[in-house]
Formats: structure tokens, C-alpha cells, sequence
């Protein structure tokens, strides 16, 4: 079972914001990927197991940029 969520960034200015992101978010015990791109401002999060949002949203927090979740 594959669980999504969609999430909406703020603050990105390259490439490697998004790598940041990501890298932030597959620490993440549940995430199995995460795929940020900078043109939409979004990043996709797949999990095998249900993941809180407000624990992603931390993460992108923690890389420096803001999220809220779309889906």
C-alpha cells in the first residue's frame, strides 16, 4: 500500500532547495520517496505506512522553507 501527499513550498530558489527538501524528508521513518520540484513549487511524498503532514511540514521546516499541505 502506497500512500501520497502533496505538499505546496514556499521559499525555494534552485535546484538544490529542492534537493535539501528532500533529503530532509526521506529521514522520515514511513517515506519511501520524495520528489520536489522547483517550476510548480511542490513536492510529492510517497509512504508505505501513514506519516502525520505536521511531521513532513517539520522537515521542509528544517531545511529552511515553508509547505502546507494540498492533498
Amino acid at each position: 500500500m502506497t500512500l501520497r501527499l502533496e505538499f505546496a513550498v514556499t521559499g525555494m530558489h534552485c535546484n538544490s532547495c529542492g534537493l535539501l527538501i528532500d533529503d530532509e524528508i526521506e529521514e522520515l521513518p514511513g517515506v519511501t520517496t520524495s520528489t520536489t520540484n522547483l517550476r510548480t513549487e511542490r513536492t510529492v511524498v510517497e509512504l508505505d505506512r501513514p506519516v502525520p503532514a505536521e511531521q513532513i511540514i517539520d522537515a521542509i521546516a528544517t531545511a529552511g522553507y515553508t509547505a502546507a499541505l494540498t492533498s
